[in-house]
């Protein structure tokens, strides 16, 4: 297969032809396609050049003024410039931009606030939880005791797909936590941080909030704020948030010394300074007050998206979305998650299969199909371009089913016929 050149980026497809061929078969890619995985998005192309900068020369060990590399004159402005910025936007008292990534962050927490063998307590993660939030699999399952609440079975009139805070509580009081995480990946509905808090304090736990998924929203002001109820903040600095690959943890003072020894020397090296500087530009973009129209629209569309799948007979997890994700049982529509979401990618519509609460099907060939907004709300997309897009996933599951792949090239070709209509950010035109 021949792949485009991707002549927007010269010195590479001079260096390494093969690897820029990638590149540019990439950006077609992005270009081409309705992008529904709802921890993706696209980046602006400011913040695609601070990603890519002379920052990335240098190391950068320790913390503004008081670094272990000297030449850092620069590099401290680019890092407090991030922290101010993290802290304005979020109304939080502290604020570390070092973390790599989402995982690492969370590990930082339980660092600080936890031994190996501790009780931490998380969201299971085949109800919607993470795999750092105490999963068995994950490290943190294998050097803490992991206790995980779910939601509740049944159906959607008796709060089927909502967490049962009784059983939180009891949990809590039982186990006795040292770490309670509230948040996930797969969580279609508004999270109660106030409630979450309030067992918190009672159980004498650690709140961590990980709102990588929604912090976009929270800064936009379409998700209430956990900064009242949490001690800790988690959170990616993509996703919702439309940054770089990266994350931050953000706290109140009294755990800022924890939180930045755990960060660094207690589990990373230098930052990746280009990296800050990306999320320094990111979180002032998030303060404007376009990006307060964007993260409401994303509800919005999503919302929409919702009320136009239920309207053709799909089984929605807690019956809808108050935010910007979609979670499906595909169950009554007689084809598993797995099939449906590669005959959807063949025609240009990209989800993940996704378990769903109380799955009877293994977590690689789940029941359900996770979806979202925020990168089609970048594109420009909007409610009245909802039911259009149902109407693919619709088509296209069905397809799936029958095996009709000719159905499948019909709809990519409608699908790369809208895309070229809404130029997505930081792409090529």
């Amino acid at each position: 297969m021949t792949l485009p050149t991707a002549s927007n980026h010269p010195a590479l497809t001079a260096a390494d032809p093969e690897l820029a061929a990638l590149v540019g078969a990439e950006e077609r890619l992005q270009a081409d396609t309705l992008r529904l995985i709802p921890s993706e998005n696209y980046v602006s192309q400011a913040v695609l050049e601070a990603s890519g900068t002379v920052l990335q020369n240098k190391y950068s060990e320790g913390y503004p003024g008081r670094r272990y590399y000297e030449g850092q004159q620069n590099i401290d402005q680019v890092e407090l410039l991030a922290i101010a910025r993290a802290k304005a936007l979020f109304g939080v008292e502290h604020a570390n931009v070092q973390p790599y990534s989402g995982s690492p962050a969370n590990l930082a927490v339980y660092l600080a606030f936890a031994e190996p063998g501790d009780t931490v307590m998380g969201m299971a993660l085949p109800m919607g939880g993470h795999l750092t939030h105490g999963w068995g699999v994950s490290a943190t399952g294998k050097w803490f005791r992991g206790v995980q609440y779910g939601v509740r079975k049944g159906p959607i009139s008796e709060g089927g797909g909502l967490v049962d805070f009784d059983e939180v509580r009891e949990l809590a009081l039982k186990e006795r936590p040292k770490v309670i995480f509230c948040g996930g990946t797969a969580l279609p509905r508004t999270i109660d941080f106030a409630a979450f808090g309030e067992i918190a304090r009672e159980a004498g736990a650690v709140l961590v909030a990980d709102v990588a998924h929604i912090a976009g929203l929270i800064a936009g002001g379409a998700h209430p704020s956990p900064v009242p109820h949490a001690d800790v903040i988690s959170t990616t600095t993509h996703k919702t948030l439309r940054g770089p690959r990266g994350a931050m943890l953000m706290s109140r003072e009294e755990h800022a010394k924890a939180i930045d020894k755990a960060v660094f020397p207690g589990l990373q090296g230098g930052p990746h300074n280009q990296t800050t500087a990306a999320i320094a530009v990111a979180l002032h973009e998030a303060a404007q007050p376009s990006f307060r129209d964007y993260a409401h629209a994303v509800v919005a569309n999503a919302k929409a998206l919702a009320e136009e799948l239920l309207a053709r007979g799909f089984d929605l997890v807690s019956g809808g979305t108050d935010n910007h994700l979609i979670l499906m049982d595909l169950t009554p529509k007689d084809v598993p998650g797995k099939i449906a979401a590669k005959a959807l990618d063949r025609a240009g519509i990209v989800v993940n299969y996704n378990t769903v609460p109380y799955d009877p099907r293994k977590p690689f060939d789940p029941s359900g199909i996770r979806i979202g907004t925020p990168s089609l709300t970048s594109r420009g997309l909007g409610v009245q371009d909802m039911a259009a897009v149902a109407d693919w996933i619709d088509r296209g599951v069905t397809a799936a089913r029958s095996g009709d792949e000719d159905a499948l090239a019909v709809i990519r070709s409608e699908v790369a016929a809208l895309m070229s209509a809404f130029p997505a950010p930081g792409l090529p035109a």
